[in-house]
């Protein structure tokens, strides 16, 4: 019943946006929506929708069963690979038909086609970054190879088969509420999807910032802000100076709360500290190159030489925008040959994440900059010619037509030179830096990822974990590995241009020259790998893949992570007899490392003098922190409150829109206010005066007290200065879950089918990198000594708003709990079953 309420107060919050703000388009008469024969009334749930069936359904060549289990993970047997593939189209499509259209949609640039001109603009950009036209470059390359032909076409075809038998009454709720009708989905959609995942995970570079940061402040200021590598640098393939370096260092986390409180009032306090600090030169090695970005993932796999049972277990969880439908639908994959189980992305085939008898395996972002951008010079007004080599060569012209719901047609014309498209130009403005940059994307290349996935779905060993990943291309991923028979290994896959380490290749904006584009890319056989380390472990969570001794220069400016990565290599070295239970500990583990490390070092220039008794009390709160992220406390309410704002200060003179300047990384801030006490970013732009790095500490510290008592927080958001103001209700009992609210958003932002304010710990930074949007997608514990995996991820598996089954793994996810999945010895728990026939 709360369900069905909760679609009648979507319809009404709906229909009041559509009035006050236009944002989602005009809505069908309320008579459509209401008509009790096929409006909203009809996607409510009754018991006749968990009932067993026999159903014949064209296209199948053999038998099909489903079975649900109490989650309603569907379990799929068929008899050949054709119906399986067919049938994992069919189902998906049933729990998650909308959300596989629009997210197609959105990447193709043609959600205009739903929501009317406000859609346009991001629309334009979809195509001019050239999603189209790296799908299409990798539908035809898919299509030549006839296996991947087969199947998809096979998972193609059972979508239809879905479509089809739709009636309007079964349509899902956002059709209705968005006016419209789904259309057939064909092996364009597919690769489309793929392409949507390179776009959100491998647009990490920062040439056009880096170029514009050098042209404002010199080379001097930017190499102490962005170098490639830092002293502390813990990579993921292991090598004897870092294990030197590491494996006598006792736990983070250890210390109890008295002890940590008096380690930093003991930095507070110590002249002799601060004094060093005041003398110390600026280390230009000891900087950072992470990026604090919310697209984060961990994975590692520990051996047997240090688990309980004396076999692998493998654990993931990839960090990305929380949605409401999942950005992962929960499946198990059974026919002669192939018996598979994990997350697949609605709308393509095959296991993305998962295990089967033999194998696991997971994925973490490269971060790897597979982008560059090149300065063109057209001839003419008419950009028939642009300069390369200082010659006149002929671009190319791809006209692109958006239909535009309750508007005309509206074309719109992209320049490609040799290197690629030219996102911003006089047709569509941005900041003037980025205007006639040609942007060279591996998203763009012919690639078959689809196969790397159907291969490790079937893979048995090592070997063919190997095999799978020479056809994976982009976003480049961390692919962690564990077998049956005992082997661990990660590898860094993608395809990445070998670049020329003396000129920084890829880290500027290049020139229009036949030198500065791609002509090689580096061997499968030489992207970082490792298999079976001396340590017992393979780890990675988003932090540089080597060291910068390995013989392929990359760009590593902005991007890697230098937090999450050293807890958990910290906590696997110093583990033995590991458990699963151990592992789904672990992956909650709230151990905020950069306050460990950045509050000493703020605390150390704060004159507490010059405090209120209220400024007091926070303080007093912060020195007894254990730093620990845990929803009850507020500790961590008001260092990210300080934090914030200390950045907005320290780096005033980068937030213009027109530079769009990428800020240092939060470790290179920590470095920079302990060893650098004279940097000019020291200084307020806005003020007469010139400020010291100690004012810049107390004007920020001050600010927490300010924002309680106006309940008004400053969010930062990367890289532009974006700033929003977060506020609450009330102070009272306020504690880090409350504040932090995390929200799993319905994917069209409509709250009534979204999760709010769901309760947990966590940051970014954290192994469990919750914050208010982002955080750990899904969940997985495969365990090859007990046999058992375990998963959770923070929805459900329906993607109707009035089902029992939309959100019904929240609360189990916030409370860093799991199920146990279905395979291996557990068998599932019977919901209801479908028999399928010809």
């Amino acid at each position: 019943m709360n369900k069905f309420a909760a679609i009648f107060s979507a319809v009404a919050t709906l229909a009041i946006t559509v009035a006050l703000n236009n944002k989602l388009g005009p809505l069908p008469a309320m008579g459509k929506l209401l008509n009790p024969f096929y409006g909203v009334w009809q996607n409510t749930e009754t018991p006749n929708n968990f009932k067993d069936n026999d159903i014949q359904l064209k296209g199948l060549s053999g038998k099909v069963n489903v079975l649900y289990d109490e989650r309603l993970v569907p379990h799929i047997q068929a008899e050949n690979e054709n119906d399986l593939y067919f049938m994992q189209g069919f189902i998906t499509a049933k729990n998650r038909l909308w959300q596989m259209e629009i997210s197609t949609h959105a990447a193709a640039g043609r959600v205009s086609e739903i929501v009317g001109e406000k859609g346009l603009e991001n629309d334009r950009i979809m195509r001019r970054i050239g999603m189209s036209f790296g799908a299409e470059n990798a539908q035809n390359f898919i299509l030549k190879d006839e296996k991947s032909k087969q199947l998809i076409t096979a998972y193609c075809n059972g979508v239809n088969a879905y479509i089809q038998s739709l009636k309007k009454s079964q349509l899902p709720i956002e059709y209705k509420l968005l006016d419209y009708k789904p259309e057939a989905w064909t092996p364009i959609k597919v690769a489309l999807l793929l392409k949507n995942m390179a776009n959100m995970l491998s647009v990490y570079e920062y040439d056009v910032q880096n170029t514009a940061f050098i042209e404002q402040f010199g080379k001097e200021e930017y190499s102490k802000l962005y170098p490639d590598f830092i002293q502390d640098e813990d990579p993921i393939i292991s090598n004897e100076t870092t294990e030197k370096k590491y494996q006598n260092q006792g736990l983070f986390s250890s210390e109890n709360n008295t002890q940590q409180a008096q380690k930093v009032q003991a930095f507070s306090t110590e002249k002799t500290i601060q004094k060093n600090i005041q003398q110390a030169q600026f280390n230009k090695q000891n900087t950072e190159t992470e990026y604090e970005s919310a697209m984060a993932s961990n994975n590692w796999a520990v051996g047997g030489s240090k688990t309980a049972s004396g076999k692998p277990i493998l654990c993931n969880d990839p960090h990305l925008k929380l949605s409401l439908p999942s950005i992962w639908y929960e499946m198990h994959l059974s026919a002669p040959g192939i018996n598979v189980y994990g997350a697949t992305i609605p709308g393509a085939p095959a296991v993305i994440i998962g295990f089967n008898d033999s194998i696991a395996w997971g994925v973490t972002n490269g971060g790897r900059d597979v982008r560059d951008w090149y300065k063109t010079e057209f001839k003419d007004a008419s950009r028939k010619e642009y300069k390369l080599d200082n010659e006149w060569k002929p671009t190319t012209f791809r006209i692109e037509k958006f239909k535009i719901h309750g508007k005309p047609d509206f074309t719109d014309t992209i320049v490609f030179t040799h290197f690629g498209p030219i996102v911003y130009d006089r047709n569509f403005k941005d900041a003037p830096i980025r205007e006639n940059l040609a942007m060279k994307w591996t998203a763009h290349l012919p690639s078959n990822e689809f196969k790397t996935f159907y291969l490790m779905n079937q893979g048995k060993n090592y070997d063919d974990y190997r095999a799978a990943l020479q056809f994976y291309t982009c976003p480049s991923q961390n692919f962690v590995f564990a077998s049956a028979a005992g082997d661990i290994a990660i590898t860094q896959q993608g395809k990445f241009p070998i670049r020329e380490r003396a000129t920084e290749q890829g880290k500027f904006i290049l020139s229009s020259e036949t030198k500065n584009d791609w002509v090689e890319y580096i061997p499968n056989e030489k992207n970082p790998t490792e298999k079976n380390p001396q340590r017992g472990f393979v780890s990675s969570a988003n932090q540089h893949p080597t060291l910068a001794d390995y013989e392929y220069y990359y760009p590593g400016v902005g991007v890697y992570e230098n937090y999450r990565n050293r807890v958990i290599n910290n906590l696997l070295r110093n583990m033995q007899n590991i458990s699963a239970e151990d592992m789904m500990k672990m992956q909650d583990n709230n151990y905020f490392l950069l306050a460990q490390e950045a509050l000493p070092v703020l605390v150390n220039l704060l004159d507490e003098t010059q405090l209120s008794t209220e400024e007091k009390e926070v303080l007093s709160t912060l020195k007894k922190w254990n730093f620990y992220v845990n929803p009850q406390e507020l500790a961590p309410v008001y260092f990210e409150i300080w934090w914030n704002e200390l950045r907005i200060l320290l780096f005033d003179e980068m937030r213009d829109p027109k530079t769009a300047l990428k800020q240092p990384t939060f470790y290179t801030v920590v470095q920079m206010l302990k060893h650098d006490s004279t940097s000019v970013f020291y200084d307020i732009v806005a003020t007469p005066q010139k400020e010291t790095r100690a004012d810049i500490v107390m004007k920020s510290f001050k600010v927490i007290a300010e924002s309680l008592r106006k309940k008004e927080f400053v969010e930062v958001h990367e890289p532009y200065g974006r700033d929003e103001i977060h506020k609450i209700e009330s102070t009272e009992n306020l504690d880090w879950g409350k504040y932090k609210a995390t929200k799993v958003a319905h994917l069209a932002n409509l709250d009534a089918f979204s999760r709010l304010n769901v309760y947990n710990g966590g940051n970014l930074g954290v192994i469990n990198a919750t914050n208010s949007s982002h955080g750990p997608s899904w969940r997985m514990v495969v365990d090859f000594g007990e046999r058992k995996a375990h998963v959770v991820y923070p929805g459900g598996e329906s993607g109707n708003p009035a089902s029992k089954f939309y959100d019904n793994m929240v609360d189990t996810w916030a409370k860093g709990e799991y199920y146990t999945a279905a395979f291996f010895n557990e068998k599932p728990k019977k919901l209801f079953e479908e028999n399928y026939h010809p």
